[in-house]
């Protein structure tokens, strides 16, 4: 294993989900032991603290059920920066906050691919496409549009300032799929993303769907970025999250999902979000996430350790 140097990025959005809670959860992070997890495996860990709430943008939008649009627009502008920034010499982890926060990461981090000359690839890791626009959400919860912001769908113009780099749909794979309202549903066969929902992993396994997309990132010299959230775990074993769906991933799929990220050494970058530690049990899904971020940078199997609660 090539030793990393993981960057720590708090992000506390929380201004484009519906529930409070979500801006503590890079604190419950932190307390759950995230860096030194990171670090007994030989990696070099920052942590560069977290960001400080930027100043609303003036940005206005017909669609009257938007929420904190003005808060949510700052966030994205800042988020673009900083992954940009801190992508050119480290593995950054953004510590979220609300799945809002992956319109800027990712539209940092492909610009730096650009720059790179590298192709640049997404793995969705949901409950949710987050495919929604600005038009066409009916909740007016922003953290359900990321995926058709650095896609570059239509429904944005005018309230976010476009993303420096769009990021190509057929080099995003949506994984864990289970909850899709009607207009996603309508735009997604056309798009070019590829889902794979909880049917298609009941049916032929976690595996061989990821397995056939990270050849294809390695086959192509790609860099990787891996957008994680909560409600891609079944709620029984992660239930510090505002948008609960039942049937999610189990505990041992997750752990697959990130020993073989680990594997293929293509991950460049990583998003943890929509956790709420008001909704936690404990600090166990905040201790859950620390444990698959320690698989996906090189915890064997017979490393892990026993929880006690």
């Amino acid at each position: 294993m090539i030793p990393k140097h993981c960057k720590l990025i708090g992000a506390p959005i929380q201004d484009g989900a519906k529930r409070l809670g979500c801006e503590m959860g890079p604190s419950a992070l932190r307390t759950a032991g995230l860096a030194t997890a990171i670090a007994r495996l030989g990696h070099r860990v920052t942590d560069l603290g977290t960001l400080p709430k930027p100043a609303p943008i003036a940005a206005a939008f017909p669609n009257h059920a938007l929420k904190n649009l003005p808060d949510v627009a700052a966030w994205v502008q800042l988020l673009t920066h900083v992954a940009y920034e801190e992508s050119a010499d480290a593995m950054p982890i953004f510590m979220g906050g609300d799945h809002s926060l992956s319109a800027g990461t990712v539209s940092g981090l492909a610009r730096r691919a650009q720059q790179a000359g590298r192709p640049f690839y997404v793995l969705w890791l949901d409950a949710h496409t987050d495919f929604h626009s600005l038009h066409s959400t009916v909740s007016g919860n922003i953290h359900g549009t990321p995926v058709a912001y650095f896609t570059g769908q239509a429904g944005f113009e005018g309230a976010f300032a476009p993303p420096p780099v769009l990021v190509d749909p057929s080099n995003v794979v949506m994984l864990g799929i289970r909850s899709v309202d009607d207009a996603e549903r309508e735009k997604l066969p056309a798009s070019g993303i590829t889902v794979f929902d909880m049917r298609a992993i009941d049916e032929f396994g976690i595996a061989l769907p990821l397995q056939r997309f990270l050849d294809r990132v390695q086959a192509d010299h790609g860099l990787l970025h891996v957008s994680f959230d909560v409600d891609f775990l079944d709620p029984a074993i992660a239930p510090a999250v505002g948008t609960t769906v039942p049937g999610g991933v189990n505990f041992r799929e997750a752990h697959l999902v990130m020993e073989m990220l680990h594997d293929s050494a293509l991950v460049s970058s990583l998003d943890i979000v929509e956790l709420n530690p008001f909704l936690d049990e404990r600090g166990r899904t905040a201790t859950l996430l620390v444990d698959l971020v320690a698989s996906l940078l090189g915890r064997r199997v017979l490393d892990r350790p026993t929880w006690s609660f």
